[in-house]
């Protein structure tokens, strides 16, 4: 069905589905909506809509394919790749999903939690918690990112070596069409081979498919037993050896390994109020390894006491701390997670969010280190991350006393030399944070022709009018 109204009449009629108290049209409301927060992507749009309910969100659809109006879905605003910003110069509406922010069902005995998608994720730990559950999705952004975003971007974060990533935390969505027509898959099942996996599809699509405005959510036991240490080492390589000595002496209860660089260590110590070198003396290397154990405080404590005893006798570390108390766990953890906010205060960041086999890791870091120097010598390196999962944040900050708008200017020169590296080691250029705008055009040339074509014909079965979220993902 088409509708011929004209630009004013629609906008009009749009707001009239949630109300004039819950649309905003003034551009100094809409302004913050506008910019993806590293300042790259800059869009425009003359209306955000908050709808407050599945069945606002599907005539806001209904309307949007019915007029040809292109919508972009908004989560928390967090996203890094530029998903979540309109065209520059265009009239796409913006739908947020903020008002929809209820926790619908707690299922403790199922383990299962059900939310609207526009929960805040800390909104989701805190529910679990209270029914002494875990919802074990962790992410530096936890207070302001939602839920409909974690899935739309298959979000990761520090427990998936443990846990998994969005998709194996997700049991059901609730997904509403680009026609407006609203898909019910709340199950709650954790076998259902009933045909096609739709879930999957919407999970990582980036809002390209349709809007999540509903999930159900595994939950797990909270863990009794808790212990964080900090160790300081030579190379990755030792990070490598480690990490296999740490697998095999806690199993299951390894829930976080991270990978951080001294670079790293200095700029977070140096910028972030409150942040503590972990130990006396400087090392190349260091790796966070947090265990979580279904019994007791003592249990994770012997566990990797054990651990640390081992890896010194074999002479994979030269250092290391135990947290002695909660609020030291706490601060080993903000260290790692501040790492990447410590950028900013020295200047222009190139950042690349790649995963590698994880034990291509340590070759990985070298030739990439070797390729960045070749073409700019004083480059800053700030590789760190999941060392466990292979997720490596490979950013690049601006040389001591450069002018930042000329080394953002490199930002594509020096994808193509970290990615170069990646596609080698049979990696992928797009770990946790999607693929928006900022890697849509090197997703298609790096992907084989049939993978990106059946996309495109994804795509157009769920969306032939080309209203939702254009630009992103796929050209």
């Amino acid at each position: 069905m088409s509708m011929t109204l004209t630009r004013a009449e629609t906008l009009r009629a749009f707001i009239d589905i949630v109300g004039e108290a819950h649309a905003l049209v003034l551009q100094d409301d809409i302004k913050p909506y506008l910019t993806e927060n590293r300042g790259l992507y800059h869009g425009s749009s003359p209306l955000v809509l908050k709808p407050a309910s599945t069945a606002e969100v599907s005539a806001i659809l209904k309307l949007a394919s019915a007029t040809g109006t292109p919508i972009v879905p908004v989560s928390g605003g967090t996203g890094l790749v530029g998903g979540q910003v309109p065209r520059e110069g265009s009239d796409d509406v913006l739908l947020s999903l903020e008002r929809m922010n209820r926790i619908r069902e707690v299922d403790a005995l199922a383990d299962v939690i059900i939310v609207d998608g526009g929960c805040v994720l800390a909104s989701v730990q805190k529910a679990a918690e209270e029914h002494d559950r875990l919802f074990p999705l962790s992410l530096g952004s936890e207070g302001s990112c939602r839920i409909g975003g974690n899935l739309s971007t298959n979000a990761g974060g520090t427990a998936v070596l443990a846990y998994g990533n969005m998709r194996q935390l997700c049991l059901g969505l609730e997904v509403v069409l680009p026609t407006g027509e609203i898909w019910d898959g709340l199950r709650r099942l954790k076998k259902d081979n009933s045909g096609y996996d739709l879930r999957d599809l919407f999970i990582g699509a980036e809002g390209t498919l349709g809007i999540i405005t509903g999930a159900v959510l595994k939950m797990y036991p909270r863990p009794r037993g808790k212990q964080v240490a900090f160790a300081g080492l030579d190379s990755p390589a030792q990070a490598l050896a480690l990490f296999e000595k740490a697998s095999q002496h806690c199993g299951t209860a390894l829930t976080g390994f991270e990978l951080m660089p001294r670079l790293g260590i200095e700029f977070t110590t140096k910028h972030i109020p409150g942040v503590r070198d972990p130990l006396p003396s400087a090392h190349a290397w260091y790796v966070l390894i947090d265990i979580s154990t279904s019994d007791s405080a003592e249990t994770a404590d012997a566990m990797i006491q054990a651990l640390l005893e081992d890896a010194f006798e074999a002479g994979l570390i030269e250092d290391a701390a135990i947290a002695s108390s909660l609020a030291q766990q706490e601060a080993f953890w903000h260290l790692r997670e501040s790492m990447s906010e410590a950028q900013r205060p020295e200047g222009g960041s190139i950042k690349h969010d790649v995963s590698v086999p994880v034990s291509r890791i340590p070759a990985f870091l070298s030739e990439a280190d070797e390729a960045v120097r070749r073409v700019m010598p004083d480059a800053r390196i700030c590789a760190f991350g999941h060392l466990g999962d292979g997720n490596i944040h490979y950013n690049i900050s601006q040389p001591v006393g450069a002018d930042k708008a000329d080394f953002i200017g490199r930002w594509r020169e020096m994808n193509a030399v970290v990615h170069g590296i990646v596609h080698k080691h049979n990696g992928s250029i797009s770990a946790e944070h999607g693929v928006g705008q900022l890697k849509r055009d090197e997703l298609s040339a790096s992907r084989p022709a049939i993978e990106t074509e059946l996309m495109r014909r994804i795509k157009q079965a769920f969306d032939p009018e080309g209203i939702m979220n254009p630009g992103k993902v796929l050209d």
